[in-house]
């Protein structure tokens, strides 16, 4: 395990509580000691829950160490049973009561029971949160999914479907849920179970009678979709709908799969805005894409194919889908990143010099050191990534969604140029930093003089001139005349030099 400041996903048993808390009538019992039980505020504060995840935790103390932590499980496990009365129970440790390898299974079978029991071995020192959250819904999945409940015979009735996927603490699954729906109801097709976001264990069960499953979100779903697949023979459509052209294949990966002709596409600004004159300015602008890898690579395609943007970086940082993301980029002929460590993201940034950052939580705070303007468009997020207005991503409502709040930042760029011009007020002055980053701002760290101890050095003129600069086209002004220098052996860029690479680049 790594200790970092920031990490993208936590231990696996929190993508369990991820499960857990989406569905009803499932109550997760914990293994796990006081420390380990700081979950309840991920959903509570962050996602702003009306009530409690349905947790328990054991959380023995240094003290039971030497005594019978296996009684004290099984007593918080009837505890639990008599409190809440789930109609199934999920059991597992947290990563320090993995060590104790106290068997949840095994006490849970000694105790009996009526109610179905899913034990989860999550190995937290080689597996992270997504990884948790899939296997945890397959194991329910294949726990729960009544083997002899099919689909009926379609005459009489629409075909329906499943949505699978989508969780608490997902970014924007409720929206998109309500939105899909929205779509397959246009297009003829019912939906038969939502999971687990709001699904009991009795719409687990029947999961088989639907004709085929959607897999909203892989990182969640893929797994027990493949098991569906197999075990009960339904199709699976794997389109995620994210962007005005993925919708629109989504919908004919539908008509596919439901036997039905493919709707006419519903109504969406996007097409219209991204062909305007009003947008013509933004042609070319360079984004840098990183989340997971399901919004990371949807990202990228409305991108470059609807909005005519330059992906100079993209990246993923969870593993599993490393293979997903690194075909992506290669198709963009960009350089794939799958990492999760936060600080090799922000040197890629520094590196590419974007105009745009499409990413995490994380993503959000290097920028703003950077003085770039930055959209959020995957988790982790943080509570201000949970609107209460409706802001769905997927589907054609979801494309305005993405215009807008990928649009906006690089015009209220353009109008941090025009402020320029009155510069000598002081209420416009540098120091008060660019209005749509946040206020007390100095410098952007972005246009920064290049680390390399070999790169020439700026004269204080010739640094005051470059910062005259719109700040949105500054860094490439700096990268075209460090070039400059660097080229005829210069060891110190002044005003002259800087007139003169202007001029080079120029011709």
């Amino acid at each position: 395990m790594q200790l970092t400041v920031w990490t993208y996903e936590g231990p696996p048993h929190v993508g369990a509580m991820r499960v857990a808390t989406a569905m009803e009538g499932v109550h997760y019992l914990l293994h796990a000691p006081q420390g380990d039980t700081y979950a309840d505020l991920l959903f509570t504060m962050i996602e702003r829950r009306d009530r409690r995840p349905p947790v328990t935790y054991t959380t023995f103390q240094a003290r039971d160490l030497g005594k019978d932590t296996a009684e004290l499980f099984q007593r918080a496990a009837r505890d639990a049973i008599d409190r809440f009365a789930p109609r199934a129970l999920l059991v597992g440790s947290s990563c320090t009561a993995e060590l104790l390898q106290d068997d949840p299974a095994g006490l849970m079978s000694a105790i009996g029971g009526d109610i179905p029991v899913i034990p989860l071995e999550l190995p937290s020192y080689s597996r992270k949160e997504s990884w948790g959250a899939s296997e945890t819904f397959y194991q329910i999945v294949r726990a729960l999914a009544d083997r002899d409940r099919r689909a009926p015979p379609r005459e009489g009735r629409r075909p329906r479907a499943n949505l699978l996927g989508p969780t608490a603490l997902g970014f924007r699954h409720r929206d998109d849920v309500i939105e899909v729906t929205r779509l397959l109801d246009h297009a003829g097709v019912d939906v038969h179970v939502v999971a687990p976001l709001n699904a009991s264990p009795a719409d687990i069960a029947r999961l088989g009678e639907a004709d085929f499953n959607i897999c909203l979100y892989p990182e969640t779903a893929d797994t027990a979709a493949r098991w569906l697949e197999r075990s009960f023979g339904q199709r699976v459509v794997r389109t995620i709908p994210i962007g005005h052209g993925a919708t629109c294949d989504f919908l004919a990966e539908v008509a596919a799969a439901a036997e039905l002709s493919v709707p006419a596409p519903q109504a969406s600004n996007l097409p219209w805005w991204s062909r305007s004159v009003d947008s013509t300015y933004l042609t070319g602008k360079r984004v840098f894409i990183f989340g997971d890898a399901t919004h990371a690579i949807a990202a990228a395609r409305v991108a470059t194919d609807e909005l005519g943007f330059e992906v100079v970086g993209l990246g993923c940082y969870n593993r599993e889908f490393a293979r997903d993301l690194r075909a992506a980029a290669e198709r963009l002929g960009v350089e794939p990143l799958v990492t999760d460590d936060y600080l090799e993201v922000e040197a890629a940034i520094a590196a590419a010099q974007p105009e745009l950052v499409l990413g995490t939580q994380m993503e959000r705070h290097i920028a703003k050191r950077m003085g770039l303007p930055c959209t959020v468009i995957s988790a982790p997020v943080h509570v201000q990534d949970f609107p209460a207005r409706y802001s769905p991503q997927m589907g054609f409502e979801g494309a305005n969604v993405l215009f807008d709040t990928w649009v906006h930042p690089l015009v209220m760029g353009l109008e941090e140029h025009l402020l320029t011009m009155f510069r000598d007020d002081f209420e416009f002055a540098d120091e008060a930093g660019p209005s749509h980053l946040g206020h007390g701002e100095t410098r952007p760290l972005l246009d920064a003089p290049t680390a390399d101890a070999n790169a020439p050095v700026w004269a204080a003129d010739a640094e005051a001139e470059l910062r005259k600069i719109p700040f949105f086209v500054r860094g490439k002004a700096r990268r075209n005349t460090e070039s400059y220098a660097a080229e005829r052996g210069l060891a110190e860029i002044g005003l002259a030099t800087l007139y003169e690479a202007k001029a080079h680049h120029a011709r």
